[in-house]
């Protein structure tokens, strides 16, 4: 992996404000001390893997707001700093390391000549982030880890697919090299396959045959276009519930409408994904003033993890500072809570 970064216990515990009669998370979690990943992992008793993800390259190829590239830094030392206790021990979890692609875009921003050639190289750079984040997923679960990604475009919806349905094929766990995934999203990310982008990470999935059914929750009407909608109603594999049948019309309860996307794919281990443009007031690459609150997220987080048999975490979109200008560092503690509240959900059913 090129473009893999390691922390040390030194670079872990300078992010952790230590403080007496305490323990944090940063104090407690394991960190991959060996220079073979792949042995670090197996030889972890942690159960969950966490690692970064630093690119907005997806959602600029998606003609979105990039600032998501900044989202991991922002949220290590949230999460570091969590207290370590009954409710959550930081034994659990091994903090990987993270993934910079600042290099890729570099050279594309230097370049690109014109807007349609840069649009071109960015979603021809999204393969080389596909590779990467897979290859990472793929040795996670072939080792019966849980993946947990923070940070990036939904773009990364398709190597968290292929990685974990290759390893958790390779390690037995599952008949046939499929996943599904329940996603928390105001779009359904499965636009056309144009090229590489944050916008069609689901459609790439399903194409290539790792992803077995699909379920979308919350997506906004007036965001889904005819042609994707017809695709969702004429698939028996793809479904959905749009936030205005949950929460303008009240067709049915949030609660509820989880529970149906854990129905819908029972059965097979599932892909659990959070866009934070679901959010209301959070940004993200595609901000909306009207969508589920925070405790929503955190509720839905908790509730599908108990209810399915969960293959990966996977936290996209949101930001800290968007390049328009626009900053709200309290986005930091919000993904650590829905962080928290997976790992506390999965450890609850054993």
């Amino acid at each position: 992996m090129n473009y893999f970064k390691a922390y040390s216990k030194h670079d872990i515990l300078a992010l952790t404000r230590l403080r007496k009669f305490e323990t944090k998370i940063g104090e407690a979690i394991g960190f991959c001390d060996r220079p073979d990943i792949e042995e670090a992992i197996k030889n972890s008793g942690a159960k969950y893997v966490l690692f970064g993800i630093s690119e907005d390259i997806g959602i600029r190829a998606n003609y979105g707001n990039a600032g998501a590239a900044g989202m991991w830094k922002a949220f290590l030392p949230a999460f570091l700093n969590v207290q370590c206790n009954d409710f959550f021990d930081g034994k659990e979890v091994l903090l990987a390391g993270w993934f910079d692609f600042e290099a890729v875009l570099s050279v594309i921003e230097k370049n690109a000549a014109g807007e349609q050639e840069k649009v071109g190289a960015l979603r021809q750079a999204v393969s080389v982030i596909d590779n990467e984040v897979e290859h990472l997923v793929n040795i996670i679960t072939r080792n019966n880890k849980i993946p947990v990604a923070v940070g990036g475009g939904h773009n990364n919806a398709y190597p968290m697919i292929k990685g974990a349905a290759k390893g958790l094929y390779k390690a037995g766990t599952i008949p046939l090299a499929q996943v599904s995934a329940v996603n928390l999203d105001a779009h359904t990310d499965y636009r056309p396959s144009e090229g590489r982008h944050s916008g069609n990470a689901f459609r790439y999935a399903d194409e290539d045959g790792f992803l077995d059914k699909y379920f979308v929750l919350g997506a906004h009407e007036n965001y889904l276009t005819q042609n994707i909608w017809m695709d969702i109603v004429n698939d028996p594999f793809i479904d959905m519930i749009s936030f205005e049948d949950i929460f303008v019309r009240g067709k049915c309860s949030f609660q509820n409408a989880v529970q149906s996307a854990a129905d819908f794919v029972a059965g097979s281990h599932c892909g659990i994904e959070l866009d934070a443009d679901a959010i209301g007031g959070t940004l993200s690459s595609a901000y909306t003033p009207c969508g589920i609150l925070p405790v929503h997220a955190r509720q839905y987080v908790s509730i599908i993890s108990e209810l399915t048999d969960v293959a990966y975490l996977h936290i996209t979109e949101a930001a800290v500072k968007l390049n328009d200008g626009r900053e709200d560092p309290s986005v930091a503690k919000l993904i650590a809570y829905l962080v928290t509240d997976f790992v506390k959900s999965v450890n609850q059913k054993q």
